[in-house]
């Protein structure tokens, strides 16, 4: 897309400044024809008037500020004139002097075999058809990015991790084309902020797993023992009413059966206090693991807040990201701007001495 943008840029400032127009009429057509291809020396008249457009102070250099003048000259955006500047930036010192301007927009030109003659030659529906060719471009260049961050966010498995996708793409999209120095730490982060939420919603998951089976099997055991012991006292009180109807019968006849009676009656109520404590001790054993429940209930909300807390950390994070990116803009432009200064303080100076050499003169 900043090469497109550039290469916009170069035709619109060579219409602007006489290598091309579409109203011409014959007598341009004729003059292309004589002259052919633009020369080199053509080329680079063109481009030191391009550059005077951006440097109208005469400072010998252009910042990034100088090419958002030509807003308003140019049908270009703030921002395609900043990646235009980009582009030309090669060694990303800020500012561009005449010579890194020149070669630059001659190397982009050379490089894609631009011949300002024929665009002067074009027809305007050739002129259309380029623009909506340019345009067509640009869309693709986003439809990758895009395409490339799903890619990403695939690989990570993060689709359905975070709830705001669209403000991670965004801080995606921002730090990949105003930091790719960054992008790479920013994946990273993302990665292992993904793997933590993930690791916690699993954790969470299995924890009620486990609960919902533990309490479905306790519950069917508790329910299992409390039948058992009913079928048996039934069981026991039947078997005792049948012996006291049995031995009722008998005792005016054999005293000595009356004791072995009162032995066994005796037998069957140490049998049911038995029993009684078999069944305290499993109501104990249900309030214990009413107690695991809660214990389970409180980890899990534990672990929640923990997922709650990592949202808030890379929430804190992409404001951290924002505030160096903000931080890092301030210091490009102060930096501008301290040139800026420093070259006009060594042309006073120069001034200064001139002036100085013609009085000693």
């Amino acid at each position: 897309a900043a090469a497109t943008t550039t290469a916009a840029v170069a035709r619109s400032a060579w219409r602007r400044k006489g290598g091309g127009g579409g109203g011409g009429g014959g007598g341009n057509e004729a003059g292309n024809c004589e002259n052919g291809d633009v020369g080199q020396n053509t080329i680079g008249e063109k481009t030191r008037e391009f550059f005077q457009m951006c440097d109208i102070e005469n400072k010998g250099f252009i910042t990034q500020r100088d090419m958002q003048r030509l807003t308003a000259e140019l049908p270009l955006s703030a921002e395609e004139l900043e990646n235009v500047f980009v582009t030309l930036d090669s060694d990303g010192n800020g500012y561009l002097t005449l010579n890194e301007f020149s070669s630059g927009f001659s190397e982009f030109l050379f490089g894609r075999k631009i011949s300002f003659a024929e665009e002067a030659r074009k027809s305007p529906a050739e002129v259309l058809y380029q623009s909506q060719w340019e345009e067509n471009e640009a869309r693709g260049g986003e439809d990758e990015e895009e395409k490339h961050f799903s890619m990403l966010m695939e690989s990570l498995g993060a689709n359905s991790v975070f709830e705001d996708r669209a403000e991670v793409r965004s801080l995606w999209a921002q730090l990949s084309r105003d930091e790719p120095d960054l992008l790479s730490n920013f994946e990273d982060f993302l990665a292992r902020v993904t793997s933590q939420i993930r690791e916690a919603n699993q954790e969470k998951k299995e924890m009620e797993s486990a609960l919902q089976r533990k309490a479905a099997t306790h519950d069917d055991q508790i329910q299992h023992l409390y039948e058992e012991m009913e079928q048996q006292i039934k069981t026991e009180k039947d078997r005792i009413v049948l012996q006291d109807c049995e031995r009722f019968l008998s005792l005016s006849l054999d005293p000595e059966r009356q004791l072995c009676y009162e032995r066994e009656r005796w037998q069957l109520s140490q049998k049911q206090k038995r029993l009684e404590a078999e069944c305290r001790e499993l109501q104990s054993d249900q309030h214990v693991t009413k107690v695991e429940n809660v214990k389970l209930k409180h980890k899990n909300d534990e672990l929640a807040q923990e997922l709650d807390q990592t949202s808030q950390e890379l929430m804190v994070a992409q404001e951290q990201l924002n505030l160096l990116q903000e931080q890092s803009t301030q210091l490009h432009e102060d930096k501008e701007i301290e040139i800026y200064r420093l070259t006009e303080g060594l042309q006073r100076e120069r001034a200064s001495l001139l002036k100085q050499l013609d009085l000693l003169r």
